[in-house]
């Protein structure tokens, strides 16, 4: 079906971003006036009501001093680079004190599910809806968005992913049925899997370019591995209910790991698969789960249940070494579910807040905050929120270089980034 072009990309105003040390969600509170920050900063009210924090207490000119000794420390062929890090992190989360939103769209007639940042094009990023429809926006220029019409009811868009052999296409599961591979002209290129079955739709994706392989999951526990020319490699049952979402290690694609509303978590070993029970870890958890990410490095997994957990779990014994952070996201049926996702250059987790009463730390009046934690103590480092887009944030996800994130809050699409950066024209 030939694309159509999406009117309602437009600014929106400024936004409040808040720079955390050890404070509890308490503090986010509607009728809070001042926003105070450890250390010598001050707090002052903008003009359009929004707080904003000059985060005092992060001096840039120290961070760029212990980076300076860092580089040298390294040139001198000392260890330095977890300092060096560190400094550039510290760095990172003290720009996310000025962060706001610049740019929104609301192109669709039904909520958000799926949104893949291009991989080469930092201001480029793909999102689809419930509808089955797909927007491509490039929001650093004027021209309108390329929009793919879906066939609505029933044609919701559940994984993406950008062909990296070919970032004209993209890779799309759907509860219409397929795992397809099209392209931005509204072409089926391809289709991977196909139920056939009105009671049978695919929930998960994922791709290996080095591989040629794809990866996916549907709403009876089967996952299907198939290589990139369309030939099935092997088809599971690897959970006794839906699988909600699949990641390959991006350092050693030959590892799976497979999420579900069983409860479960499993880690596969692609090169030796012996049936379904052949996992080489099932991590159990306390509600169904939404989602399982592997970090950059490959080395941790960022799992999101249904209810208030987020855990981390470390290779290569895969415990959960950090414990869980506990957070609400509890699940709604007519909601996109909440998942956490990983900064591609720092140990951050960022995801959307969706306040519980029943949470043991919820204060009335509480924010629905898009929350930045630290990957390694567990610690709330920033909280993100625009009273002119006050929904639940489902989906988060930083750009590959790191300093754009895009957020999908029911029908709308938002883009956050440093102000200082300005607005995009």
């Amino acid at each position: 079906m030939a694309p159509r072009k999406c009117p309602e990309a437009q600014k929106t105003p400024k936004v409040v971003a808040r720079l955390r040390t050890r404070r509890s969600p308490r503090e986010l509170q509607p009728e809070a006036r001042k926003l105070s920050v450890k250390g010598s900063g001050s707090s002052r009210r903008c003009d359009s009501g929004c707080l904003r924090a000059e985060a005092a207490s992060l001096q840039v000119p120290q961070l760029c001093s212990s980076i300076v000794r860092a580089l040298n420390q390294q040139k001198l062929g000392k260890a330095a680079w977890p300092s060096l890090q560190q400094g550039l992190q510290q760095t990172f989360l003290h720009s996310l004190a000025s962060y706001r939103i610049f740019q929104k769209a609301a192109p669709f007639d039904r909520r958000a599910t799926s949104l893949a940042w291009h991989p080469t094009h930092p201001s480029t990023v793909a999102v689809a809806s419930k509808g089955g429809d797909i927007m491509l926006w490039n929001f650093a220029v004027k021209d309108k968005p390329t929009f793919i019409k879906g066939i609505g009811a029933g044609g919701s868009i559940t994984g993406l992913k950008f062909n990296l052999l070919n970032t004209n296409q993209f890779f799309a599961s759907s509860m219409e049925g397929t795992t397809r591979l099209q392209d931005f002209n509204g072409n089926t290129l391809r289709v991977f899997t196909s139920s056939d079955n009105c009671n049978v739709w695919f929930c998960s994706l994922d791709v290996s370019a080095e591989s040629r392989v794809v990866v996916t999951g549907d709403n009876m526990g089967h996952v299907f591995l198939l290589n990139t020319d369309g030939k099935e490699l092997w088809n599971l049952r690897m959970h006794k209910k839906k699988v909600t979402h699949v990641a390959l290690n991006p350092c050693c694609d030959w590892l799976l790991a497979t999420a579900s509303v069983d409860q479960t978590v499993k880690l596969w070993d692609l090169r030796q698969m012996r049936g379904k029970d052949g996992f080489l870890y099932s991590l159990l958890h306390s509600y169904p789960v939404n989602s399982a990410c592997f970090s950059p490095d490959g080395a941790r997994l960022l799992t999101t249940d249904q209810k208030s957990e987020i855990r981390v779990y470390s290779a290569s014994q895969w415990d959960c070494s950090l414990g869980l952070i506990p957070h609400p996201h509890r699940h709604f049926q007519h909601l996109t579910p909440i998942k956490a996702t990983w900064h591609p250059r720092y140990n951050l987790i960022v995801v959307g807040r969706y306040p519980d009463p029943n949470f043991k730390s919820c204060a009335p009046g509480e924010l629905r905050t898009v929350d930045v934690f630290d990957g390694s103590s567990g610690k709330m480092m920033c909280q993100l929120y625009d009273p002119e887009s006050s929904g639940i944030v489902s989906l988060n996800e930083f750009n590959p270089m790191g300093d754009t994130l895009a957020s999908a809050m029911g029908y709308h699409i938002l883009i956050w980034r440093q102000e200082e950066a300005g607005a995009m024209e």
